[in-house]
């Protein structure tokens, strides 16, 4: 009996956090409803735009691709990069396809996201991940004008990465 309930507990309860401290609420535009969460890491990096001409005659940012470390207890895990892709050091790869999103905290940081998993490579932590959360972002957002089409910008941002599966 103790067994069973130990186990139930070890396979009901995420697998591996991150968070010393509390997360915000996830707003309901993000829910997963009937996943369980298996891993939440923190994310430094910085998303990287490029300067595009626009049609209209003027040019913009663009988001050109993420390029974070992904990290858990302090130590690299893993990383983020273009796709959106998260791969971790157990060679796990999930790629995810914006569903939703909300609004960051303040108007420099960028949007919370709610992302379905469209591919997975490698047996890993990241295996059987059906839906990814970035939250409790911090920075991010390209602001201000870009004069030259062509150019770069590298914002930094750092944010909460949650990887859940069905249940």
């Amino acid at each position: 009996m103790i067994r069973a309930c130990f186990f139930a507990v070890m396979f009901s309860a995420p697998i591996w956090s991150y968070s010393a401290r509390a997360q915000a609420p996830v707003p309901s535009a993000l829910v997963a409803q009937g996943e369980v969460t298996v891993l939440t890491v923190h994310a430094e990096g910085a998303q990287i735009y490029e300067c595009e001409a626009e049609s209209s005659g003027g040019s913009t940012w663009q988001l050109r691709e993420p390029v974070a470390t992904l990290l858990l207890n302090g130590k690299t895990i893993g990383r983020h990069y273009a796709g959106p892709t998260w791969e971790l050091n157990d060679g796990s790869v999930v790629t995810g396809k914006l569903v939703s999103k909300a609004p960051g905290t303040n108007s420099a940081d960028i949007p919370w996201l709610k992302l379905d998993a469209v591919s997975h490579r490698g047996n890993g932590l990241l295996a059987n991940v059906t839906t990814v959360q970035r939250i409790e972002t911090n920075g991010g957002l390209a602001q201000g004008t870009c004069d030259q089409p062509g150019s770069f910008l590298s914002v930094p941002y750092s944010a909460e990465y949650n990887f859940l599966r069905k249940e």
